[in-house]
């Protein structure tokens, strides 16, 4: 262990100026043997820094490195396990607790003694010792603590000293002249005792030779301590005359001190005065610019911007500590006061004075837009208010009263000039769309300017017109079915179309620059949001009082509202007519023909999503959203209404039903949908009604077949429904693929029925003698001995043949096609396909007969008077004839 201690303070310790006190071969308990040394250490400069160092060997040599190091002070608790019994364990405890095994207890006993010992000294008994025995520390103490703290323990780690080469050098020599100097190494020990003595006995008898050399010394010490004498007193001499020296200095060095901290002091004022005079000084431009500065020009406009921005930069820098009670600070404040509120108030008079003369010089403008269908244009309005844009942001910085009481200035102004625009708009689209003030009558427009005096409620009481008259009511599917395509008047409603689409698109981007006006103007820059907002009630907006400010909630513009919010409430109440004036425009455009809500659906259902791919929380797309919802329940009702009527319907009498009404309509109003929603964004709201529509026309047409009294039930369902087949055929609808088969099959059904029931009564007699022979087949007769039985033997089969010779056949089909020709309308062209399914119902029970005769009658020779080439002959000439 001696050699390693050794080697370890030579290759790891002395380089770092340290020696090693301690050393113990340890291993982590509990894992697999892997030694290590645990070396207590102290530093050989002072301060003085005690170490504990885990040194470890190398794997790839025979050499030890350093590896971890802790502060002394760091460790906390020593724990030996057991204070009584022998246990090479311990732990010692520095920021986490390490567990040890030495490999022996005597080497953890002499570990813990030297730790123990360096505690003592150097940290004053910081760390604890638990499980140690009372008896190793006392050893470790042979004298009292308080001696071994100041004396022992300094001998014990002091009087180990290193050789140096020349020490190690002499005694590798001396060994190496002993030949037992390592195998008998305490007979090595006592020849170097021995030549000790005798050279310690040498080293007296020397001394002791030269007395009188030591005497001469003595002298010569006595000579010096004199001269020592003559010097301390001439040093005394001059410590005197140094101590005045001090006492000048002294006095030198206070007064540079005092000199040094004035001249600190005074560049520290002179800091703090430049901080004061660059970021609170105005210039005097700037105050005359603030006091009378020109706000009507650009230039002025400009200077005063930049005015108020240094005002407000002064206005906002953080003062110092103690830089509030300064006097010139208080009365420069003041000054910065007074200058704000007279330029806000001069900024507020002048915006003010703007937006009335703006607004009258807009109504001049009025007349020239109110003949056309246009809105006026206020891009020169907010070309000019633009300008103030950087002025309004530093009133709402800085007054926000004033701010929100000019923005409700704008706002009541902007909003009366923006009612007489719209209102006057919307009159002109009424009158354009009910034509000249005359026909306007009709609608409730009356006086010289034809302006619209009735409301709503008024619309529903219009006057039925009747014949050649211009339509003026709702339109329904038995109007278009009574109608040909020229009748329906398609120019009133291309034109109403037409000015509907121009109503929307003078609106839309009147709405969208105003919106972006006020943003801008108002600094309010909204992040456009995916969510759309709610629109407000119109009692919020139609009931907001005369105030002069816009509520926009709380103290600050954005304390409890957000500037989103503010700009939705701005817009509401400057276009608070626009929802209105729309509703009511829509609700004369339903009354004048209820399919405009068609029209008006596709048109607004596009400007609803044009508006919201641009800003879905706007106003426009919220109004038009709203507005949507309107003209969907308008186009519902219509839809309802249709079915209504279908449902009302009377048929005649006395004269064949033929194709009705709403079957017609349908087919007209699916043509003319089907040319408003072409790529439209609401088509499933068209497939819907389609599907509600044929459902209460298949019902309908059932109904009336039922109650038909004039034409046959089959004849009514097998017309119409081949007219909805061929209909839908056409057109080619997919959300009707369904009812277009069910259509199909319907008619085929009904043909066939209609075709059975006709074909019954021509061969009457004959009908039932083979329905007597089929009945005796049924009930077990065979069919060769049928012709046994009394009722159906061969001579009354040929007596009920006889009734019906090819001439009366004829005749009788004759007579059937005249019905036939009676039954059917003109307009469905469906008389030929009946004949002929007629044709081939009489030849196929021509054939049933023929092969009753020869099964139950055979070898009798009977036959029927024509045959089937007969009956083709006589269908032909029949269908020719006529």
């Amino acid at each position: 262990m001696t050699a390693i201690k050794h080697a370890l303070q030579r290759d790891i310790f002395t380089p770092n100026d340290e020696r090693l006190l301690s050393i113990v071969n340890v291993c982590k308990a509990g894992k697999k043997k892997k030694n290590c040394f645990l070396c207590a250490t102290v530093t050989t400069e002072r301060p003085v820094q005690v170490k504990v160092v885990k040194v470890k060997k190398s794997d790839k040599g025979d050499f030890y490195k350093r590896q971890t190091a802790w502060e002394l002070r760091e460790l906390a608790v020593v724990d030996a396990k057991d204070a009584n019994k022998e246990n090479p364990e311990f732990d010692l405890h520095f920021e986490k607790v390490y567990k040890w095994v030495a490999s022996s207890t005597a080497e953890k006993n002499s570990f813990i003694s030297y730790i123990w010992k360096l505690n003592q000294r150097y940290l004053r008994k910081k760390i604890d010792f638990v499980n140690v025995s009372s008896q190793l520390l006392e050893e470790s103490v042979p004298s009292g603590e308080n001696q071994s703290v100041a004396g022992g323990d300094e001998e014990t780690l002091d009087d180990y000293q290193e050789l140096n080469t020349r020490e190690e050098q002499d005694i590798e020599i001396m060994m190496e002249g002993c030949e037992y100097a390592i195998s008998n190494a305490e007979a090595f020990a006592e020849k170097l005792s021995s030549e000790l003595q005798v050279l310690d006995g040498a080293n007296i008898q020397s001394i002791m030779a030269s007395e009188k050399q030591v005497n001469t010394l003595m002298q010569l010490l006595d000579e010096a301590l004199n001269e020592v004498d003559t010097i301390e007193g001439k040093l005394s001499s001059y410590e005197e005359m140094l101590q005045s020296v001090k006492e000048q200095m002294d006095q030198i060095s206070q007064s540079n001190h005092l000199i040094q901290l004035s001249n600190t002091n005074n560049v520290r004022l002179l800091d703090e005065i430049e901080f004061l005079v660059n970021h609170m000084d105005l210039s005097k431009g700037h105050i005359k610019a603030l006091q009378d500065g020109d706000l009507s020009s650009s230039k002025g406009i400009e200077a005063c911007t930049d005015a108020a921005e240094a005002l407000l930069q002064c206005m906002n820098v953080a003062l110092r500590p103690g830089h509030d009670k300064l006097h010139a600070v208080k009365q420069q404040q003041h000054l910065f006061n007074d200058l704000r509120e007279q330029f806000a108030r001069r900024l507020t008079n002048h915006l003010n004075n703007v937006f009335v003369h703006q607004g009258h010089d807009q109504s001049a403008t009025l007349a020239q837009h109110s003949v056309e269908l246009s809105l006026p244009k206020h891009n020169p309005l907010h070309r000019d208010l633009l300008r103030y844009a950087k002025l309004m942001e530093w009133l709402k910085n800085t007054q926000c009263e004033k701010y929100e009481g000019l923005t409700g200035n704008y706002v009541d102004y902007i909003a009366r000039l923006y009612e007489r625009e719209i209102k006057d708009f919307f009159e002109v689209a009424k009158i354009k769309m009910t034509g000249t003030t005359k026909e306007g009558k009709k609608f409730g427009l009356h006086g010289s300017s034809g302006k619209l005096t009735g409301s709503t409620s008024s619309l529903n009481k219009l006057p039925i017109q009747g014949g050649g008259s211009r339509r003026s009511q709702s339109s329904s599917l038995l109007d278009m079915g009574n109608m040909s395509a020229s009748d329906l008047d398609v120019a009133d409603r291309t034109k109403f179309d037409k000015i509907f689409e121009q109503v929307l698109s003078e609106l839309e981007p009147l709405c969208l620059a105003e919106q972006d006006f006020i943003s801008k103007f108002f600094k309010l820059q909204q992040q456009p949001s995916m969510l759309g907002s709610t629109a407000v009630d119109g009692e919020e907006v139609d009931g907001a009082g005369p105030s002069r400010h816009v509520s926009v909630g709380g103290e600050r513009p954005q304390s409890a509202t957000s500037e989103k919010e503010m700009v939705r409430l701005m817009m509401n109440k400057i276009f608070h007519c626009i929802e209105v004036e729309l509703n009511n425009l829509i609700a004369l455009g339903d009354k004048i023909d209820s399919f405009n809500s068609l029209y008006m659906l596709v048109k607004m259902s596009h400007h609803v999503w044009t508006a919201e791919n641009v800003d879905p929380a706007s106003y426009l797309s919220t109004t038009l959203g709203n507005v949507l919802v309107t003209v969907k329940r308008n186009f519902d009702k219509c839809i309802s209404n249709q079915i209504k009527q279908m449902e009302e319907v009377k048929i005649s009498k006395k004269s064949k039903v033929g194709i009705l009404p709403f079957v017609t309509g349908i087919e007209q109003f699916a043509e003319l949908a089907e040319t408003i929603f072409r790529n439209a964004e609401r088509r499933g709201d068209l497939d819907k009604a389609y599907v509600k529509l044929i459902r209460a026309v298949y019902f309908n047409v059932e109904k009336v077949a039922n109650e038909s009294q004039k034409t046959p039930r089959d004849v009514v369902m097998m017309e119409n429904f081949h007219h909805i087949f061929s209909t839908l055929s056409r057109l080619k609808i997919s959300c009707l693929e369904t009812e277009r088969k069910e259509a199909k099959y319907k008619y085929t059904d009904h043909l066939q029925s209609y075709v059975i029931y006709s074909l019954g009564q021509p061969l009457e007699k004959l009908n039932h003698f083979f329905e007597g022979v089929e009945a005796r087949v049924a009930q077990g007769v065979r069919e060769e001995e049928v012709s046994y039985q009394l009722a159906f033997n061969k001579q009354e089969l040929r007596k009920v043949i006889k009734e019906y010779p090819g001439k009366e056949v004829k005749k009788g089909l004759d007579n059937l096609y005249k019905k036939v020709d009676k039954h059917l309308c003109e307009e469905e062209n469906l008389l030929q396909v009946v004949w002929h399914s007629m044709q081939d119902e009489f030849i196929r029970q021509y054939k049933h007969f023929v092969g009753l005769i020869g099964r139950c009658y055979p070898g009798s020779g009977i036959t029927m008077d024509f045959t089937i080439q007969d009956i083709l002959e006589y269908f032909s000439s029949i269908a020719q004839s006529h």
